[in-house]
């Protein structure tokens, strides 16, 4: 079964239970789906799926920050509960230690030492950790493995 499928499933169990936030983040999700596909005329693939889902946890981590600055708890928590219902369907995220381990391999691999290889390094880094580690997080720990 696709994740267009298993959303599709998901999406009519979370209307017949009545689970509002689910159905309304399946919904979203969807609709991001389709409008890529209709802008790009294509069908799209599991990984494409999942990298939209994955931009779509990032796009709710930065509005958390946004809602945390503005004193807006309600929509800190709900977007985080938003976010919960979106990792149900991306791989299991990486830990820090965990990224760092790829990262070491990735450094001896590209015989990288300083920032000036920071290019080089996210290049041959972001492949093996895509949809399993956000970008930002990676971004720190090879800076702090560089510095």
């Amino acid at each position: 079964m696709s994740l267009k499928d298993k959303l599709m499933e998901d999406l009519k169990i979370a209307m017949k239970e009545k689970d509002q936030l689910k159905k309304s983040v399946i919904t979203l999700v969807r609709a991001s789906i389709k409008q890529y596909e209709v802008d790009h005329r294509v069908e799209l693939d599991d990984d494409a799926v999942l990298e939209i889902m994955s931009k779509q946890v990032k796009q709710k981590k930065d509005a958390i920050e946004e809602f945390s600055k503005g004193g807006r708890e309600d929509l800190v928590n709900e977007a985080k509960a938003e976010i919960e219902v979106l990792l149900t369907y991306l791989p299991k995220q990486l830990t820090e230690e965990e990224i760092s381990e790829i990262v070491i391999q990735v450094l001896n691999e590209t015989g990288a030492t300083t920032t000036k290889d920071m290019g080089k390094v996210m290049a041959a880094l972001m492949p093996k950790v895509k949809g399993r580690a956000d970008g930002k997080l990676v971004n720190q720990v090879v800076k702090k493995h560089l510095q």
